[in-house]
């Protein structure tokens, strides 16, 4: 007898032992995981696999999870007395062990023993960067067969802990990171693996969101201000999800988190949408051009989980949440903040909202004496790359319009061959 069911968003009926990729009754409605425990739990295995609020069974792999602490530096830098950060990356003078220096490690994690579980022999996941990162690394470990579709243009800023000839890895050279999610998904349905279902897929959010089980584990109590930066929104709405779990369980307090979201300027259309009340995105804001004028190439996705029932537009209103757009020039200063006054390198991703913090205490948004959670969503590359050895990525270059044929001859014959 499983401890969770999956339930629709909008009309509320459950589904039971299915796997939960992109299983949508309703149309353009989320699923979400209802979890038969009420009662927060962390002391049912190891690292992450600790949590009761999580959709498997059992663990076939470790997986560490966030280091989360109270800040000295950075909170008196601002001016905030209760300040916790739930860092994740590589740095081990703190424990942080997330070799892949991203949150995403988490989501992978769950994600692949939920495939596991649900007798999926492979997935094709589409990454703008750390996804493909952190799937790739847990492929390895898990010996679970993934093929990574990315953009050609994240390519630069992307790097595997493994050879990539162990790896499946295809680059899409003429589009951006939606056009890679169109391809994944035909190649997902000729290679016959199922589409890892991005936001759709509730192991997908309920292992991002995780960043708030050990931060309530740590603080005692939910933040009464959560920030992030946001490229689909699927890491802010699994957080969402986890604190409706704890004010239910009613031990840790009452009030839903406030969101704090943040994008990077001028490619910010949830930003945009947002402060005009509007649930549906402009088409003018989602122009492929404006991805070429931003520093985070990680949170460039013309297909975010905004206007979808259960979404980003849903947790913003639930918790009276913002949102910030953040200039290039504004990012690169938050990163030289956090790392003078925390003493820990971030990605510029995670500088996104190290500056929406900024911002938000500069404006009143924030008091002095709440408590609130900054989610460095990655960090440590630096000293990891220091430490540790890592490998180019090397990819099969693809078109966007390659032919069902292509994909068979080229793609699926490697896979084939690999296995």
């Amino acid at each position: 007898m499983s401890h969770f069911t999956i339930q629709c968003r909008n009309c509320g009926k459950d589904l039971r032992e299915v796997y939960c990729a992109f299983c949508e009754h309703c149309k353009n409605a989320l699923l979400v995981t209802k979890y038969k425990d009420k009662t927060f739990s962390n002391t049912v295995g190891r690292g992450i696999w600790g949590f009761n609020w999580l959709p498997i069974h059992h663990a076939d792999f470790n997986q560490s999870g966030p280091v989360v602490y109270k800040s000295k530096g950075l909170s008196t830098h601002i001016g905030l007395d209760d300040l916790y950060i739930a860092f994740n990356g590589y740095a081990p003078e703190i424990g942080a062990s997330l070799e892949t220096c991203t949150f995403k490690e988490f989501e992978a994690a769950v994600v692949l023993q939920n495939a596991l579980e649900n007798g999926m022999s492979g997935l094709v996941v589409a990454s703008a960067g750390n996804t493909a990162k952190a799937f790739s690394h847990l492929s390895v470990i898990s010996g679970y067969p993934v093929i990574v579709v990315v953009p050609t243009m994240c390519l630069v800023d992307m790097w595997y802990l493994e050879h990539s000839s162990s790896i499946l890895t295809v680059a899409v050279g003429d589009g951006d990171y939606a056009d890679s999610i169109d391809v994944a998904r035909r190649i997902s349905l000729i290679a016959g693996f199922p589409f890892e279902g991005g936001v759709k897929n509730i192991a997908k959010r309920d292992g991002l969101g995780l960043v708030l089980l050990e931060a309530v584990s740590e603080m005692g109590r939910l933040p009464a201000h959560y920030f992030q930066a946001v490229g689909s929104g699927t890491g802010a709405v699994g957080v969402w999800e986890m604190a409706e779990r704890f004010v239910q369980d009613g031990r840790f307090g009452s009030a839903l988190p406030t969101l704090h979201l943040a994008q990077n300027l001028p490619f910010a259309p949830m930003v945009y949408a947002w402060n005009k009340n509007s649930r549906e995105l402009f088409q003018d804001d989602l122009r492929p051009e404006l991805l070429s004028q931003i520093t985070t190439r990680v949170l460039s996705t013309r297909y975010p989980a905004y206007s979808v029932k259960g979404g980003v537009f849903d947790a913003l209103t639930a918790t009276n949440g913002r949102m910030y757009g953040i200039e290039n020039k504004e990012i690169f200063r938050a990163m030289e903040i956090f790392e003078h006054t925390e003493c820990l390198d971030i990605v510029p991703a995670a500088g996104v909202a190290v500056a929406a913090l900024m911002n938000a205490a500069d404006q009143g948004n924030v008091l002095r004496d709440e408590l609130i959670l900054l989610n460095i969503t990655g960090g440590g590359e630096k000293r990891l790359m220091e430490d540790k050895k890592t490998f180019a990525v090397e990819p099969h270059i693809i078109s966007k319009k390659i032919s069902d044929g292509e994909i068979e001859d080229r793609l699926c014959h490697t896979l084939k061959k690999n296995s």
